[in-house]
């Protein structure tokens, strides 16, 4: 069971820029109904602590395994309509487009929750498809995909920077200056980042790893609790050199 929001609070040297409120999301894996209640406890901060400037940042993963991963972008896209709200690529956004352009990958995709996404857009794959059907499958996706679905992929930034903070989907290549970091690792990489004891540029806030509950530590944050099968969403309240969940 989650702690109460005062004794989750945590200070680090680390800190936003004075005047911003940063909201950042985990991993959401097509679970809409979670993402509609982060987004109600978010709103409901800000009308009980008001920010001159807040920034949602979401850490990317917003499709597959779950099973509303449409409606998780139909959220996201009305959200950014008037709010500053920073979405994140995730690992697994990059499938959509790599799926349409060669349809044989459904055969990867199938194994990272792909089939769960395809379901959300009214399609009915098999669970052994051969040639022909992942063809038909590609055609009906492209059929299917709303043109601002496609416009939001594909406008999705591999990192965000605020203050002292890196925000990223996966983390970060240690000893890689910031600026240079390669696409790919920052949406894949796991040990060589999760290992690293050492200090970052910034602190890096990221998902794509689940764990149990928020793991604070002095060079990283990682957020991802497993939305989509443990029923948790997690966010991140970070102000000044305050952070919070909510």
């Amino acid at each position: 069971m989650w702690k109460s929001r005062a004794s989750r609070k945590k200070n680090l040297e680390a800190r936003v820029p004075d005047g911003i409120r940063v909201y950042a999301v985990g991993d959401v894996h097509g679970r809409a109904d979670l993402l509609d209640q982060v987004f109600e406890r978010i709103d409901a901060d800000l009308a009980a602590v008001p920010a001159p400037q807040a920034i949602q940042v979401m850490l990317g993963d917003y499709i597959d395994r779950g099973p509303s991963s449409r409606a998780v972008l139909d959220r996201l896209i009305a959200r950014g309509r008037g709010r500053h709200l920073v979405c994140l690529k995730g690992n697994h956004e990059i499938f959509v487009a790599d799926f349409l352009a060669d349809p044989a990958l459904l055969e990867e995709w199938r194994r990272f929750g792909g089939l769960e996404t395809l379901m959300s857009y009214g399609l009915t794959p098999s669970m052994k498809g051969g040639a022909a059907e992942q063809a038909s499958l590609a055609a009906a996706l492209e059929q299917a995909l709303p043109a601002e679905h496609r416009e939001f992929l594909v406008a999705l930034s591999p990192s965000f920077a605020c203050g002292d903070f890196f925000f990223v989907h996966a983390g970060v290549r240690p000893r890689v200056p910031l600026e240079r970091q390669a696409e790919h690792d920052l949406l894949w990489i796991r040990e060589d980042f999760l290992l690293h004891e050492d200090e970052f540029e910034k602190v890096v806030v990221h998902g794509h790893t689940p764990v149990e509950q928020p793991d604070i530590r002095p060079n990283r944050i990682n957020i991802d609790t497993g939305a989509f099968a443990t029923g948790r969403l997690t966010c991140l309240r970070i102000e000044a050199g305050e952070l919070t969940f909510i």
